[in-house]
């Protein structure tokens, strides 16, 4: 069943505007970039934590170090998702034990995701704390997790979806709400 578009919750400038708040809570928040690091969730994610990157650069003119986590090997619903899943890689070239890491991700939902990429990160260091920034919360949680940095909250039925779409990867840049 195809799903048809119910809103455009974000246009392209939306994004680029909510983007650059996230990044300036994201300083205002941590108190500047000292052993700030941003580790985005692949595939859209990944994109997003360097977009975030980049207006950190930009209004405060210091480099932040940027990873991407590929979470497939983390997940619990493994042998549901695919016979053969793809896997991407985890890119993380930086020691994260003592850092400030902000995960991001495109869309925050049952919170599953956010626990696998939780575990992952933990494999590689203990951080001196994980804040998470979402470009979308979509409510529906099924694990105690919360947002510390959200874009648009955005209500949705059960059986909505949302679609968060980047040039990256979609050549288009939009966040569209599916029934």
């Amino acid at each position: 069943m195809k799903l048809k578009v119910k809103a455009k919750a974000l246009d392209e400038a939306g994004i680029k505007r909510t983007l650059m708040r996230i990044s300036h809570e994201i300083l205002e928040k941590t108190q500047g970039k000292e052993d700030l690091a941003i580790v985005g969730i692949r595939t859209r994610g990944a994109y997003l934590a360097e977009r975030i990157a980049k207006n950190i650069m930009e209004i405060d003119k210091k480099e932040v170090p940027v990873g991407a986590l590929d979470i497939t090997m983390y997940r619990d619903d493994l042998t549901e998702i695919a016979e053969q899943p793809v896997l991407h890689s985890t890119d993380i070239d930086f020691d994260i034990t003592g850092k400030r890491i902000i995960l991001v991700d495109d869309v925050l939902f049952t919170g599953r995701t956010v626990r696998c990429a939780l575990d992952e990160l933990i494999d590689f260091g203990r951080p001196a704390s994980i804040r998470l920034a979402v470009l979308v919360d979509r409510g529906h949680r099924e694990l105690p997790i919360r947002p510390d940095f959200v874009g648009k909250n955005i209500p949705t039925a059960k059986g909505e979806s949302v679609e968060v779409k980047i040039k990256e990867t979609d050549d288009r840049e939009e966040v569209l709400v599916l029934e």
